[in-house]
C-alpha cells in the first residue's frame, strides 16, 4: 500500500513537468557537427504549431536560418545559443515572406545582425507589412562563412511566390523551409498566397537540383524522415489533377 501511494504521489510531482514540457517555448536538437535545429511554437487554427528553424555554428559566429515564429523567442534563442556555443550570431536567412520565417528580422538587425532576403521576398514583406531584412539578394547566391559554404536556390513559386531553399552541399542538408511538408503531412498546408498549378513542378526542380540529400529540414513537422521532399510531390501532383478536373 506503501509502495502505491508513493508511486502516486510520484505521478502527481511530476505532472508539471510534464506540463512544462508541452508548453516549452524554445527546443534546440543537434542535427550533425555544428549544425542544430531549433524549434518554436504559435497557433494556427486553434493548434500549437512547431516552426523548425535553423543554424550552424563556424568559427567566424553562428549563422540562423528563419527567425522564431513567437516573438516571445528572438531574444532567448540568442541567450541559448551564447550559453550553448558560446559565440554570437552574425548572419540570418529568411526563406519566405510569411512572418514565421520573419518575424525576427527587425530585431535581429537592431542587434547588429546581418539580415538576408531575396528582392522577391522585400517586396512582399513590404506589400503586406511584414519585417524586412537588411541584405537583398538579387539572384542564387554561394556564400562563405569560416569553412562551410552554402547556397540558396529559388525553384518557382509553390508555397508562396518567393519561396527559396538553402543547400549545404559537403553535408547533404537542403533546408527546404515551408516550400517541403513532413511525411506526416495531410495537405500541402496554407496556400492562401500560394501557386497550386506550379507547385508539383517547383519541388520538381528542388529534387532535380538536389537529388541526394542526407537530411531535409521542413517547417512544421517533425525533420528526421528524408522522404519528406518525396511525399510534398506526390501531394502536390494530386492537387494539382484535382484542380484540373
Amino acid at each position: 500500500m506503501r509502495t502505491v501511494i508513493l508511486t502516486i504521489a510520484f505521478l502527481f510531482s511530476m505532472s508539471p513537468v510534464f506540463g512544462q514540457a508541452e508548453n516549452e517555448k524554445l527546443k534546440i536538437a543537434h542535427l550533425t557537427g555544428d549544425f542544430y535545429i531549433y524549434t518554436t511554437y504559435n497557433t494556427y487554427e486553434d493548434s500549437r504549431v512547431p516552426a523548425n528553424g535553423m543554424y550552424l555554428v563556424t568559427n567566424q559566429g553562428v549563422v540562423m536560418f528563419d527567425t522564431p515564429w513567437d516573438t516571445t523567442q528572438f531574444q532567448p534563442l540568442l541567450d541559448s545559443i551564447k550559453v550553448r556555443h558560446n559565440k554570437q550570431v552574425i548572419m540570418c536567412f529568411a526563406t519566405h515572406w510569411h512572418s514565421d520565417k520573419t518575424a525576427g528580422l527587425d530585431y535581429y538587425r537592431q542587434q547588429g545582425i546581418k539580415t538576408y532576403t531575396t528582392v522577391l521576398t522585400d517586396e512582399l514583406s513590404k506589400k503586406n507589412n511584414k519585417k524586412r531584412a537588411e541584405f537583398l539578394m538579387t539572384k542564387d547566391t554561394v556564400f562563405q562563412v569560416g569553412p562551410y559554404s552554402f547556397a540558396t536556390y529559388f525553384p518557382g513559386p509553390a508555397h508562396t511566390e518567393d519561396n527559396i531553399v538553402i543547400w549545404f552541399d559537403k553535408e547533404k542538408i537542403l533546408f527546404g523551409g515551408c516550400l517541403i511538408k513532413g511525411v506526416d503531412a495531410k495537405d500541402l498546408g496554407f496556400l492562401g498566397d500560394g501557386n497550386t498549378a506550379e507547385y508539383a513542378s517547383t519541388l520538381k526542380r528542388v529534387q532535380k537540383k538536389y537529388p541526394n540529400p542526407k537530411f531535409i529540414i521542413v517547417a512544421h513537422s517533425d525533420w528526421k524522415d528524408i522522404n519528406s521532399l518525396k511525399h510534398s510531390l506526390r501531394m502536390a501532383k494530386e492537387l494539382k489533377k484535382k484542380n484540373h478536373r
